[in-house]
This record gives structure tokens, C-alpha cells and sequence, in this order.
């Protein structure tokens, strides 16, 4: 258990079916994986962690598996008042049916976030995808929910393909950007100078630095200090089950320090943004 006040803002629950990855035999990586509610409160538990938004599980290429979790994200959060939920949602045409029925909910007890991966399929760029984006982004400004969205490095999830939801809907709806660009080139591209450019226009741009690079975190940190701004941008996430809750709290603890910036990053933030 950890030793100070822990509020995690991007964790996932449900387990997947086995899937064969990159042409090898079925497996199950996600070894963590929690099926049930009570495991999950469980280990919020073990952990010492006081609120948690709590996601579906995903990564095998069947949006069936995302969507059908969300109403366990749903239950979670309506069992225990430390766990808010988030929903997965998808603009993709073929989603179109599944996307109506996550956002029929998105006006539950209990839902903070609405969950965007072009993992599996579309871009942000693709003008198929543009009417269910505005669909998605105008049901989190109607709820008052933060629309969360995967990133990593190439194709659809970098950050110059995910950083146009900023620029296009970020003025009236939180986005929060998990991953921090997701390696060397989005973290470089957004510490560089696009995270806080956005931050200075007036957009509404969050981060965390789960399945960060290890330099990441210690030059955000100091960048925030350096140009006065982002304190209150940057989350701690775990990303259980594909990241790991201990080593991503000794990483974040190690780059803010005990002072007002981790307390932000650790508690205060989460808790301006997701409670």
C-alpha cells in the first residue's frame, strides 16, 4: 500500500478473450485483468487507491469485447463511490448502433468519461469518422464528461493525428490525452511545445504519463516549472491491467516530488476533473 492519497485516472476492467497477436498462438497478457467488481475494489484496496476512473478493457481487435464491458464499468461505479466510469464509444460507422446505446447511458450515476482508441480502426483525419466524433463530443458537452483517448507513436494515434480532437472540440469539452503521446516522438512533440501551446489558446487538454519513457516525466515536470504552466493538466494513471500501478507511482512520485505538483498530479486534479 502506498503512503499517500492515490486517485488513479485511467484503469481498465474485464477480462478478454484470448487472441493470436502478431501471427503467434492465442494469449492472454493482460495478466491482471479483473472480471468481477469485487476483484477490482479489491485491488484498489491492496493499493491504497482512493478513486479511480475505471474504463473498459480492450486491445483484441473485436470492439464487441470494449463494448460489451461497458456496462461493468457502469456496475463499478455504482457499487463503490471511489470508482467513476468511463464508456467506450467509437465514430466508425459500423459502431454507429453500439456508440448510440453507450451514449443512452452517458447520463448515469456515476459516468465521468466517454473512451475514444482508433486501435481498432479509423482516424481522426478520416470524414467518415467526423459525424460520429461530433456525436460523441456533443453527448460529453451535454453530460459534462471528459472524452479520454488513447495515444501512441504512427498511424491514427499519434499525436498529430489525435491532436486535431483538441483543436476542434477541446474549447468545450475536456480531452484528456492518455499516454502523454505514448513515446519519444509524442512526448517530444507535446513537452516540446504543443501540450502547452494548446493549454495557453484556452484548451481544455489533460495528460498522464502511464507507458511513458523514463525521461518523460522528469521533463514535463521541469518544463511545467520552467514556463509556469500545466500544473494542474498532468494526472497519475496506472493503466492496470496492460501498465503497472507500482512502478508507474514510483516514477511519477520520483519526477513530481512531495510538493504541490504531486499533490496536483496524484489527487487534486483528478478530483477538479473526474469527481
Amino acid at each position: 500500500m502506498v503512503s499517500t492519497m492515490v486517485f488513479d485516472a485511467h484503469r481498465h476492467i474485464g477480462v478478454l478473450p484470448a487472441h493470436p497477436f502478431y501471427g503467434g498462438p492465442p494469449v492472454n497478457p493482460d495478466v491482471t485483468a479483473r472480471a468481477t467488481v469485487k476483484r477490482l475494489l479489491a485491488d484498489l484496496d491492496a493499493e491504497g487507491t482512493e478513486r479511480a476512473l475505471v474504463l473498459p478493457n480492450y486491445g483484441v481487435p473485436d470492439p464487441d469485447a470494449a463494448f460489451a464491458l461497458n456496462d461493468l464499468a457502469l456496475e463499478a461505479a455504482q457499487a463503490d463511490d471511489r470508482v467513476r466510469a468511463g464508456l467506450w464509444v467509437s465514430p466508425l460507422p459500423r459502431d454507429e448502433e453500439r456508440t448510440a446505446r453507450a451514449l443512452a447511458l452517458a447520463g448515469e450515476s456515476g459516468v465521468r468519461a466517454l473512451k475514444l482508441s482508433f486501435l481498432l480502426g479509423g482516424r481522426p483525419t478520416d470524414p467518415a469518422c467526423r459525424p460520429g466524433l461530433d456525436r460523441i463530443f456533443a453527448a460529453a458537452a451535454r453530460h459534462g464528461l471528459v472524452v479520454h483517448v488513447h495515444t501512441s507513436p504512427g498511424a491514427a494515434s499519434d499525436v498529430d493525428e489525435v491532436g486535431h480532437l483538441v483543436e476542434w472540440y477541446a474549447d468545450r469539452v475536456p480531452v484528456h490525452l492518455v499516454h502523454f503521446g505514448g513515446g519519444m516522438s509524442g512526448h517530444i512533440k507535446l513537452a516540446g511545445s504543443r501540450f502547452f501551446d494548446w493549454i495557453a489558446a484556452g484548451k481544455r487538454v489533460y495528460t498522464d504519463l502511464s507507458w511513458a519513457i523514463g525521461f518523460a516525466p522528469y521533463w514535463l515536470a521541469r518544463e511545467i516549472e520552467r514556463r509556469g504552466l500545466g500544473h494542474d493538466r498532468v494526472l497519475f494513471a496506472s493503466d492496470q491491467p496492460w501498465g503497472d500501478f507500482a512502478g508507474e507511482h514510483a516514477r511519477m512520485s520520483a519526477a513530481t516530488g512531495g510538493g504541490d505538483l504531486g499533490r496536483l498530479v496524484f489527487h487534486d486534479t483528478f478530483a477538479s476533473l473526474y469527481d
